[in-house]
């Protein structure tokens, strides 16, 4: 009976580690671009409360940046290798600068200057310690 209940724990305990990995090993499953342009929607609405006109505007320049984005990425990886960080962020720089320029059309240069020192930076991913 004890044999039994061990490894009952065993499989449960291997099942729990394997849930906690991401399904499988790990596995990280990348947002939709609406999902993406969703969170910058509710963090520029709550840190500006613009006018809808203006949220649509943002709404329209983050959708191009990040299907932008995922076009330069999907080529870059399309030969089945990581591509090289340094080729990636020249390819994504005039994608970025785009946005950018867009930004600074709709929002008030304050505005910009609180996107870029505060809302952006944390934006972008944490990664934890490699193992």
């Amino acid at each position: 009976m004890k044999k039994l209940f061990l490894v009952a724990c065993l499989i449960i305990a291997g099942f729990t580690i394997t849930y906690a990995q991401g399904q499988g090993g790990g596995g990280f499953q990348r947002r939709t671009v609406e999902e993406r342009v969703k969170i910058i929607h509710d963090k520029m609405d709550s840190a500006f409360k613009p006018s809808a006109d203006k949220l649509k505007e943002v709404d329209e320049a983050f959708t191009a940046f990040y299907k932008a984005q995922d076009k330069v990425r999907e080529e870059l990886m399309s030969g089945g290798e990581r591509p090289d960080p340094q080729v990636m962020r020249e390819k994504l720089t005039p994608i970025t600068t785009e946005r950018d320029d867009k930004l600074k059309k709709i929002l008030t240069e304050d505005q910009y200057k609180k996107w870029k020192d505060e809302i952006e930076p944390s934006m972008r991913p944490q990664r934890g310690p490699r193992q």
